[in-house]
Formats: structure tokens, C-alpha cells, sequence
């Protein structure tokens, strides 16, 4: 092609240029970053209290597909005192919240047991509201042989 318009090698290259520059854009800052985002959104700014709650992962993982995760938050569930919601935020997963769990006081009790997908190494948080307000939080670092989420 003569003139100003592109080859079509050079759509090619710059099509090519693109798929590969999209991990370096916005959303990329929105992975690294994006997981502050959802906790402080989750406790409202406010800062957590690092007890009450108890995150169990295992701190190495051979397969970061399905990592054994159990969660349990001190609450005596009344109607005045319970726990109203948990988030799970993988720091390093391609998207940070992993899961969310609501209780009301029929649950009785305040335990998630579940399995969770970890794209790497990378520390995992559990923070819970409690229905006044308040906010716990437990983190853990989880070492990971073979990652999950296609990463």
C-alpha cells in the first residue's frame, strides 16, 4: 500500500503490539492495587481489628487450583451481635475478591469451609463486618507450586 495508511503488516504488528501492551495498561494497576480498594471499600475506611477471626490456609499449596480454606469469626450471632459479612481477597489473583459469605443470626455460627483458586504465591486476606459496624481482619501467605486462574 502507498501513502499515509498502514500496511498490512503493520496492522498486524500493531494489532500484535496491542494484545501484548493490554497487560500493562489500567487494569493492570487495578489487579495490583484493586484488592486495597475492595478492603477498604468493605470496612468503609475504617481500620479492622486483627482479632476474631481465624483464616486457615495451608502455607504451601501444590496446586493453586483448589486451596482448602476455612474461615471462623468469634460471635456469640444474636440479633445485636453478629457477623453481617466476610470477604476473602487474594492479593495477587487476577481479580482480588475471591469470595463474600453472608451470615444473619439463624446461621448459629460464623464458619466457612470451602476450597479457593490462587493464580500464585501471594498473601490471602479474610476480613468480616460485624453487625454494628465493625471490622476484623486475619491474613496469611500462601506459597503455591503450580498456580491456578491460568496464570
Amino acid at each position: 500500500m502507498t501513502g499515509t495508511g498502514f500496511t498490512r503488516r503493520q496492522a498486524l504488528l500493531a494489532g500484535a503490539a496491542f494484545v501484548l501492551g493490554a497487560g500493562t495498561g489500567p487494569g493492570t494497576a487495578r489487579a495490583t492495587n484493586g484488592w486495597q480498594a475492595a478492603l477498604s471499600a468493605f470496612t468503609d475506611g475504617l481500620q479492622p481489628v486483627a482479632s476474631g477471626i481465624t483464616l486457615d490456609l495451608p502455607e504451601i499449596a501444590e496446586n493453586g487450583n483448589m486451596v482448602p480454606m476455612t474461615i471462623r469469626v468469634e460471635s456469640p450471632m444474636t440479633p445485636d451481635d453478629h457477623v453481617a459479612e466476610v470477604i476473602v481477597i487474594a492479593t495477587d489473583n487476577p481479580e482480588p475478591e475471591v469470595s463474600r459469605f453472608r451470615f444473619t443470626p439463624l446461621a448459629g455460627r460464623a464458619e466457612v469451609v470451602t476450597r479457593i483458586r490462587l493464580a500464585r504465591s501471594q498473601e490471602v486476606i479474610a476480613a468480616a463486618r460485624m453487625a454494628d459496624g465493625s471490622t476484623r481482619i486475619d491474613r496469611r501467605q500462601v506459597s503455591v507450586i503450580v498456580g491456578g486462574c491460568g496464570a
